[in-house]
């Protein structure tokens, strides 16, 4: 929940301020209005976290004053697609941030999972995937969820894949991130029995078209139950594979799939 929401509630509830205060405290809460933005401050209550800082396009100052508002508000912070200069000048305002510069990503106040909750099992086809693999990892965690990390194993060499069979079996969800022509994520959504997020990456040589090639082929694949996001969507693929482990209790899934 909103902090100014929760901490002036429980001032009304401990009569430390009058009904009156209360209104003139949440005058204007659900959003703040900046001269190059409007902040959503009432997306944490609808969406069950705080409006995320797409960096990019930015100017370091702007990422920074709008981080630092998100910040002060709900205590969570998720910045994606930050350059260096991005996160020097968020980091300058949120001091506890933490930059993970191959996501280009920041996150502060991230609660710790929920404990016996499924992981969501980030997949990766090449070490060259990584980048996006992180985006997807960091709002994963932001977003409180357990996280377990598979690189390297794409069809060049599926006997890789195949050893890890443990890891793809205690998955809540699967992320799987490749470039190329895009195969992987259709071998893994052979191989589980929980949804599957691709997504293709703009690894690739001249035909792979930045990407394209693997989006098309992702779309494509024959096996059940994976979906796919847009090329180098790590965040968008993390935030919905939270959403979806989120839904489900421990014993849910471990019944459904008994």
């Amino acid at each position: 929940m909103d902090l100014l929401l929760r901490t002036t509630l429980q001032a009304v509830r401990d009569g430390e301020i009058d009904v009156a205060e209360a209104v003139r405290r949440l005058g204007g809460w659900q959003h703040e209005r900046l001269p190059f933005a409007t902040i959503d401050h009432h997306r944490a209550l609808r969406n069950g976290f705080p409006e995320v800082v797409y960096c990019a396009g930015k100017t370091p100052a702007q990422a920074a004053d709008i981080a630092a508002r998100v910040w002060e508000r709900s205590g969570r912070l998720l910045a994606t697609r930050a350059a260096e200069d991005h996160a020097s000048a968020i980091r300058a305002v949120v001091p506890v941030a933490r930059h993970n510069p191959v996501a280009r990503t920041l996150t502060a106040g991230a609660p710790e999972p929920a404990a016996g909750s499924p992981p969501v099992l980030v997949v990766t086809a090449g070490t060259s995937d990584l980048p996006v693999a992180e985006e997807a990892i960091e709002t994963l965690r932001a977003l409180g969820q357990a996280v377990e990390v598979m690189v390297d194993v794409g069809v060049a060499g599926v006997h890789r894949l195949l050893a890890q069979t443990e890891a793809l079996d205690r998955a809540g969800v699967v992320v799987v991130v490749a470039g190329m022509e895009g195969a992987l994520a259709s071998v893994v959504g052979g191989l589980v029995r929980v949804p599957v997020i691709a997504v293709p990456t703009s690894v690739g040589y001249g035909a792979s078209f930045e990407g394209l090639a693997a989006l098309l082929g992702m779309l494509s694949g024959c096996a059940a139950g994976v979906v796919v996001v847009n090329i180098d969507n790590g965040f968008g693929a993390g935030f919905a594979a939270a959403r979806i482990n989120g839904l489900r209790g421990v014993e849910e899934v471990r019944d459904a799939w008994a």
